[in-house]
């Protein structure tokens, strides 16, 4: 048996570490140590504060709705996260080598015993910073995806590149964290017009300028702004697409302000307190507007076999190889040590302390880091 700390939000404010001991690993099986573990300030948070609908009603997985009842999650809350990279320290399966540094998401613990049919991972290659291999699992996947939705309100089950929903377009990003600054390198990367980056925050702002967007700040009512420098033709300005990547009302309804006539927002965002701010008698009414939510959960209709989440990982691992300097140079803003997790998931969601990017790191002595 292996001792591993496992983040335990044991209550609205309550963060600790809890001290369990894995099981063994069994045939098939394999265990990895936990390299580095990326907090999702966003998700993450809402545990810790105690706004997650999960916290206060029942997931019905087959109705798809939230219903009053027993809360589907209750405290204390273990295993949140899904940005994890751990090295195979034993193996059991000729699946996975003993060495092999994983892509994976089971939450922050310092160890996991997976099973290759039941977990899902990613074998990192040779000349990736094992530190960004904390985005291809799952948060490379969930932008990639964003992508993937708007080539698909063009061309239907006819999508045959990543690219096609932006290239040669001209795109908005609304919220420059991590999914915003993520979703606007791969625009980039696949031959966007023109992207622009809206956000309120200075330092993200600059974060967006570096890996190549133009940006505008939201106090500049960044709609008239862009509308301006955006035509297409008579009483046609605006993006063509805009990707919302965070998760206020307020955002999404500066989203729908940045849209060209009969544009859609695919919406990356997820809104713990809902969306009063949204005012669809508005924007949306008179130009036609459409809102097309982007969840990793579902890849659009008709492309599930082509594109299944292995491929986005796939376009992940391709994007951060290309871009990788400049994406840990502007993104990933703090590193801290494992035991240091209670802390600074309090503090972040306390508001005491900000962050673009924080990772959990544990030292297991791995030569590649």
């Amino acid at each position: 048996m292996v001792e591993i700390r496992t983040l335990s939000v044991d209550a609205p404010g309550m963060v600790s570490l809890a001290e369990e001991k894995s099981r063994a690993v069994p045939d098939g099986g394999f265990r990895v140590e936990t390299l580095y573990s990326g907090v999702s300030a966003g998700t993450e948070l809402t545990y810790v504060k105690g706004g997650n609908p999960y916290l206060g009603s029942t997931w019905d997985a087959e109705l798809g709705l939230f219903l009053p009842g027993t809360p589907s999650v209750e405290y204390p809350v273990r295993g949140i996260g899904y940005m994890q990279v751990g090295r195979v320290a034993e193996s059991r399966t000729p699946a996975v080598r003993e060495g092999a540094i994983l892509a994976m998401a089971y939450g922050h613990r310092t160890g996991y015993v997976a099973d290759p049919l039941a977990d899902r991972f990613v074998e990192l290659p040779e000349g990736l910073d094992p530190l960004l291999g904390i985005y291809v699992a799952h948060m490379g996947p969930i932008c990639a995806n964003g992508l993937l939705h708007a080539a698909a309100d063009l061309y239907g089950a006819g999508v045959r590149s990543l690219g096609d929903g932006v290239r040669g377009r001209r795109v908005a990003v609304t919220g420059a964290g991590v999914v915003g600054l993520l979703v606007a390198a791969f625009a980039i990367e696949h031959g966007a017009a023109e992207v622009v980056v809206v956000d309120e925050t200075a330092g993200r702002l600059r974060a967006a300028e570096a890996l190549g967007a133009a940006t505008l700040a939201v106090r500049d009512d960044p709609a008239v702004a862009l509308k301006r420098r955006w035509r297409h033709g008579h009483r046609d300005r605006g993006a063509d697409v805009v990707f919302q990547c965070r998760g206020r009302a307020r955002a999404l309804a500066l989203a729908l302000r940045l849209l060209r006539p009969q544009g859609t927002v695919i919406d990356l965002a997820f809104y713990p307190e809902g969306a009063g701010e949204v005012r669809l008698g508005e924007e949306f009414h008179h130009n036609g507007l459409g809102v097309r939510c982007a969840q990793i959960a579902r890849v659009p209709r008709g492309l599930a076999h082509a594109w299944d989440r292995e491929r986005l990982s796939h376009e992940t691992v391709e994007l951060l190889l290309r871009r990788g300097r400049v994406l840990r140079q502007n993104m990933i803003t703090d590193v801290v040590d494992f035991a240091q997790a209670p802390g600074l998931l309090r503090d972040l969601a306390s508001g005491r302390r900000q962050t673009l990017q924080a990772v959990l790191r544990q030292d297991v002595g791995d030569e590649r880091r």
